[in-house]
């Protein structure tokens, strides 16, 4: 036994009543009861209290009860000292029982306190407290050697269960514990996960929508600087009333598409592509997107579409949607830009677009790529579908 077992006090949360099932508070309970009937009939069985010597006798049985009560709740608050002063008050009084010849309750006082000690008290005081204990009743009990033995040794070997018992009972009260608590920071991380998730789709919505309005907002101020028919800057603001519009609609689709409600992708992107004039074309066949895969596809697409929009006015573009086995591939590719103030558009926007969706796309385990490319620009994404 490692040496600092001997020192260490029994599992607290054993010793707690709730730690303890109904039947077995009911038990036990039971059992305490039929101790002290035992006892008392034991007493008072043989009439030998009469006047002052039966007081002497309630008053000797009623302070037992106390002082083991309180050796109990010292013991459960693992009070040390205490509990071996109450335990040392307990072995006097059981001798004061057995000198007025209350021999049941003298009996019961040893070898409860000694299973107690065993069970509640570190190792080594347990030991102690019990040899007193048990000493004190095979040196007043009349038995033969071997009655004595046997009671001694089956007393101990109980103890010692019953300490066991208590053991488990607390490393499985606080393994509970450690599961709800664990349980509990799961609730909490996948809480803030999902405030993360909607607070990405919102961002990428307002980002994409604002940074739209932004370029046709420029443009009719480039436009009015320059002296432009007020029809052609007329048409550029009503161009951004209307992403103001898409804008909003497209944050009720987002909120949607967290609980799994928006049409599939494929009908999305024809409809995307047919309002941004560029060619859409879908490679594979096409199959239903987890929702995280199909948010991804749109959001890249918008992004790199308002990019052509804001950095390349005027060039061709095309749009590719690849199903292959295990993933999805989105090829977003546009020419270069005829040069009509390209720089100043581009100067309205963040670029912070494309990061966000390689955030997004290494989140789900796939790549986004973007660069240049023959002339042009190309994105690239590939999610895990």
């Amino acid at each position: 036994m490692p040496e600092w077992s001997w020192t260490r006090w029994p599992s607290r949360e054993g010793l707690e009543r709730e730690a303890e099932s109904r039947p077995r508070r009911i038990l036990t309970v039971a059992g305490r009861l039929v101790l002290l009937v035992t006892v008392i009939w034991g007493m008072y069985s043989r009439g030998g209290y009469t006047g002052w010597t039966a007081v002497a006798a309630v008053a000797g049985l009623i302070a037992t009860i106390l002082v083991v009560a309180a050796f109990l709740r010292v013991s459960r608050e693992q009070r040390l000292l205490a509990s071996l002063a109450l335990a040392g008050v307990l072995i006097g009084g059981a001798w004061l029982a057995e000198w007025g010849r209350a021999y049941v309750l003298a009996d019961f006082t040893w070898a409860g306190l000694a299973v107690a000690a065993l069970v509640r008290l570190p190792m080594g005081a347990a030991l102690a407290t019990a040899a007193a204990a048990f000493g004190s009743y095979t040196a007043a009990s009349w038995e033969s050697w071997l009655a004595v033995c046997a009671t001694v040794g089956g007393l101990t070997v109980l103890g010692y269960l019953l300490r066991l018992d208590t053991e488990a009972r607390g490393t499985a009260r606080r393994l509970l514990a450690q599961e709800r608590a664990a349980r509990a920071a799961e609730a909490e991380a996948a809480a803030l996960a999902e405030r993360a998730r909607i607070a990405r789709e919102i961002h990428d919505v307002l980002a994409h929508s604002l940074s739209a309005q932004l370029v046709h907002l420029e443009a009719a101020r480039l436009m009015l600087d320059a002296g432009t028919d007020r029809e052609q800057v007329r048409e550029r603001v009503v161009a951004a009333r209307r992403m103001a519009q898409d804008g909003l609609a497209e944050t009720r689709q987002a909120l949607s598409a967290l609980r799994g409600e928006f049409t599939p992708v494929g009908e999305f992107l024809v409809d995307l592509t047919t309002r941004e004039r560029a060619a859409f074309s879908v490679t594979g066949t096409p199959r239903p997107l987890a929702a995280e895969a199909g948010l991804a596809v749109r959001r890249t697409v918008q992004e790199a579409l308002t990019n052509v929009r804001k950095h390349a006015p005027g060039a061709r573009c095309t749009v590719e949607l690849r199903y292959l086995p295990e993933v999805v591939e989105l090829e977003v590719r546009n020419t270069t830009a005829r040069p009509d103030r390209t720089g100043e558009l581009a100067a309205s926007g963040s670029g912070y677009g494309l990061l966000g969706m390689r955030e997004r796309a290494e989140l789900l385990g796939g790549t986004l790529l973007a660069g240049r490319d023959e002339g042009g620009w190309r994105v690239l994404l590939r999610v895990p579908a």
